[in-house]
């Protein structure tokens, strides 16, 4: 499926808006850009990485032949790229701000509102796009996953240079600190939920590096 590279989704929705409308859905993004507290329940979502809303207007499109084209409406693009399912998303999002989301959306045509969530994802269905070319770098890894791995590089950055001093006792105490801090960061990063070509080469090269650690070999070649 060209929306799934791996763990990671990607999701494209445009919408119709009447021009009359636009101005105000101008006013609503200028306020939220100043206005965190707005957006706190969606950077709260950590299957996140990317969201974004771009006003696109009648006569903004590219064209090939330098000709305007000649629409009746003005557009909202959403783009997003998350973790796990299109379901999980669409009701993480709506249970996350529901009041946002009904304002992001505001001019949009047709709009449901977020609550009753079944209309929200019918709307959200109709009006998605598919995305022809989708490339993820980490497709064997979620976003927590490579938050997960950045602190525990840090940590062991800081345990070499603590092992470089040459004191046992100080480096043992830096190990026992350094291991309690990463409790919750040393789990196997798992599948993913979604089947992809990106899926299936992660769960291969994740196969042949266990393989690897398990016959005594380097998890890399040389």
């Amino acid at each position: 499926m060209s929306n799934i590279a791996g763990k990671a989704y990607a999701m494209n929705v445009l919408t119709p808006m009447r021009p009359w409308r636009t101005w105000v859905q101008r006013a609503i993004f200028a306020v939220a850009r100043v206005s965190p507290p707005l957006l706190k329940g969606l950077l709260g979502l950590k299957l996140i990485h990317f969201a974004r809303w771009v006003i696109i207007p009648r006569d903004g499109w590219p064209t090939f032949d330098g000709d305007r084209h000649s629409l009746h409406n003005d557009y909202m693009l959403f783009l997003s790229n998350f973790n796990g399912t299109w379901d999980q998303y669409i009701d993480a999002f709506a249970d996350g701000i529901p009041g946002g989301l009904d304002l992001f959306w505001y001019a949009s045509t047709k709009y449901p509102h977020s609550i009753p969530i079944s209309k929200f994802k019918d709307y959200i269905g109709a009006n998605q796009i598919d995305t022809n070319y989708y490339y993820n770098a980490t497709p064997g890894a979620a976003q927590r996953d490579i938050k997960a791995a950045l602190r525990a590089k840090r940590e062991l950055t800081a345990l070499a240079q603590a092992h470089a001093a040459g004191d046992p006792p100080a480096f043992a105490r830096a190990y026992r600190a350094a291991l309690g801090r990463l409790a919750n960061s040393l789990a196997s990063p798992g599948y993913a939920p979604i089947a992809s070509i990106a899926t299936q080469k992660a769960d291969a090269a994740r196969r042949e590096f266990r393989a690897r650690l398990e016959a005594g070999r380097a998890p890399l070649d040389a």
